[in-house]
């Protein structure tokens, strides 16, 4: 458009220079004859079509003119449309000297935008709020939303996000004095079971896996609540309420000791899962990111998977209730803006065989 502007406005100036030495009786002639030009062409064209080019200069030829006369003028456009004209195209001048040139929030670093999908490919259970709080947890500030974005534009699909409900607001809310418990079992190459025995904090997210066995008997139990009243004690817990389900294996004993340490007893519900969802979705997690790729051998070798599952969960991996911080682990603050950053050096530790990912930067 500026090209074919300026040949137009040169054209226009080479014909008024034509114009200067002409009397006003030769100019009134063509005057006369460009206006009965005119009037054929309204008769035979509808509604002429004006490139923006063509705006932009009967705008600036015929500005000048009083309003009064440019009325009287014979032109193929009303004079309201001539003069409309010139104010959008004083508004189009200010706002491309006064307004930015850019809008909105700058654009993600190729760097980061690698290792969003670095993480994403080489973790194909992560969502979007996943990777988001690893790159959190390594310093990186960036919104979760630019994450969704990168993973959808590279045909990644994010993990949807999961709504709260009344009685996990209610947990929320009473964090601080609630723990959880629950066994769950697995099974060996050789097809032997075993039950694994394991405690959530609800204020810290904080896991402790206090023991695994194949024969869970009520003086096994037993000791596994002494260890947990020390544990607690140690740690400074003053948490109030241990959240149970109905197994035969919590027995009056176990409740005994409990009850001495200051911890009352809350069964959940039959049937009624949300009223141990922490502890449910630990377990879930668990399977899900462990046992289920795990080939486990017998009890020795599954206790070392589960401590090293347990420092795991508690020294590195983010929560979302915790803002992308870890129960052991605050939340390191940003090394630099994300605008700032061009190179990043990333470190990845392995555990148990790969199982686990730690990103960290290189010291």
């Amino acid at each position: 458009m500026l090209l074919r502007l300026a040949c137009l406005a040169a054209t226009d100036t080479l014909a008024l220079l034509r114009l200067l030495p002409m009397s006003d009786r030769n100019k009134d002639i063509e005057i006369l004859a460009l206006r009965h030009q005119l009037r054929v062409l309204q008769r035979q064209v509808g509604k002429p079509a004006f490139t923006d080019t063509d705006r932009a200069i009967l705008a600036g030829l015929l500005h000048h003119l009083p309003k009064d006369k440019l009325r009287r003028l014979l032109l193929l456009v009303r004079p309201d449309t001539v003069l409309r004209w010139h104010r959008d195209l004083l508004k189009r001048r200010h706002v491309a000297t006064c307004m930015p040139k850019r809008r909105g929030r700058p654009p993600t670093v190729r760097s980061v935008r690698a290792l969003v999908l670095r993480l994403a490919r080489e973790n194909s259970s992560w969502g979007y709020r996943r990777i988001h709080g690893e790159l959190a947890a390594m310093g990186i500030k960036v919104a979760a939303s630019t994450v969704w974005e990168i993973l959808e534009e590279h045909g990644i699909p994010p993990a949807p996000e999961r709504r709260s409900t009344t009685w996990a607001d209610f947990l929320r809310s009473q964090g601080g004095a609630l723990l959880a418990c629950d066994f769950f079992e697995t099974r060996t190459l050789t097809g032997a079971r075993l039950y694994v025995f394991a405690v959530i904090e609800h204020s810290t997210r904080r896991v402790r896996i206090l023991g695994a066995t194949a024969h869970p008997t009520a003086d096994w139990v037993v000791q596994l609540g002494r260890n947990l009243v020390m544990d607690l004690q140690e740690a400074g817990n003053k948490a109030r309420f241990l959240i149970r389900d109905r197994d035969s294996k919590f027995t009056a004993a176990f409740g005994a000791v409990l009850a001495d340490a200051g911890l009352e007893i809350v069964r959940s519900g039959v049937r009624m899962p949300r009223m141990d969802s922490l502890m449910e979705r630990w377990i879930q997690s668990c399977r899900r990111e462990l046992l289920d790729r795990t080939l486990i051998w017998g009890q020795r070798h599954l206790l070392h998977t589960l401590r090293e599952c347990e420092s795991f969960y508690n020294g590195h991996r983010p929560h979302r209730a915790l803002g992308q911080a870890a129960p052991l682990r605050p939340l390191p603050k940003p090394s630099t803006e994300p605008g700032q950053i061009r190179h990043l050096e990333i470190h990845r530790r392995d555990r148990l065989g790969g199982t686990f990912h730690e990103y960290q930067h290189v010291a």
